[in-house]
């Protein structure tokens, strides 16, 4: 079984991976935020990807999603978990909770960037379920006997919809007031494109969404800011790897969802029709479904 971790602010590394080596990769949409670290991990083989890349170096609207997803997809990765700060929309989603999304509403300006499709190649794959529920099911157990062992009385909260802004600047009062009205849990600004293109990938796709703090809608409570976020990931980050060191053991060799064959009926171009650099570029995506 091939894991891939994608780590957001705060958690640039995963301890505890056995055999490390980093894989440099180039995809035929450029290079993936940074190389890819390879393990093992609870005798699953693991990739590590910094989204941000080490060191924080690239904005949200840098992040190059979709070499990431496609290099993953190269490396053989079936199953992706991606961790990462978000704030708050709602009273009862205090900071350092947990929430596992499984809805997205997206405020980005950047659609063309979420798909590996176009170029004389069309598909639409099916997202009104944008999370893998059998990963996000076996997450949430892990999660709760995780928690059940940290002190201080943490919650994650099962589902909620994740509202992807595009930044790099946060929410205005206004924006926010309206994300909160329009049924969203809990905002960021980099899961959304990642969830698109792993479906697109036929990559099962959860995300693990860290509450830092309440965005900018509490009247009682300071608005972000980046000192805040650090803070409460800083305190999070060592449960963060503690969950994921509880989910290896826990995922089963085969996959029993449907994410495997989101291509099967998505692809409406004429075969014949396709270009053939399109095709080739595409290879490991849609090769199966081209024979």
């Amino acid at each position: 079984m091939h894991l891939g971790i994608i780590g957001g602010s705060g958690l640039y590394q995963l301890d505890g991976l056995e055999r490390l080596e980093t894989i440099r990769l180039q995809t035929p949409f450029g290079a993936p935020s940074d190389e890819y670290i390879r393990g093992r991990l609870g005798g699953c083989e693991i990739f590590f990807l910094p989204r941000h890349g080490r060191g924080h170096r690239l904005l949200p609207a840098e992040i190059n999603h979709r070499a990431n997803i496609f290099g993953f997809k190269q490396l053989g990765v079936e199953r992706i978990v991606s961790v990462s700060a978000v704030g708050s929309l709602r009273a009862e989603l205090r900071p350092r909770d947990l929430v596992l999304p499984d809805q997205y509403y997206d405020r980005t300006k950047k659609s063309q960037d979420h798909t590996f499709f176009g170029n004389g190649l069309v598909a639409h794959v099916a997202l009104a379920e944008p999370v893998c529920p059998d990963l996000r099911g076996r997450m949430f157990a892990v999660i709760q006997q995780t928690l059940a062992s940290h002190p201080g009385g943490l919650r994650v909260q099962n589902g909620g919809t994740y509202v992807c802004m595009e930044g790099p600047a946060f929410s205005t009062k206004a924006e926010s007031r309206s994300y909160r009205q329009l049924g969203g849990d809990v905002i960021g600004m980099t899961s959304l494109g990642e969830a698109k293109l792993c479906r697109e990938a036929e990559i099962c796709y959860a995300p693990l969404a860290l509450v830092t703090d309440y965005d900018c809608w509490h009247a009682r409570e300071a608005s972000v800011t980046v000192e805040m976020i650090i803070g409460h990931l800083a305190a999070n980050t060592a449960l963060a790897r503690d969950i994921l060191l509880r989910l290896i053991p826990a995922l089963p060799a085969a996959r029993a969802c449907a994410c495997g064959t989101a291509l099967q009926h998505a692809i409406i171009t004429d075969r014949a029709a396709i270009p053939p650099a399109t095709r080739a570029a595409l290879q490991p995506l849609i090769g199966r479904y081209l024979a």
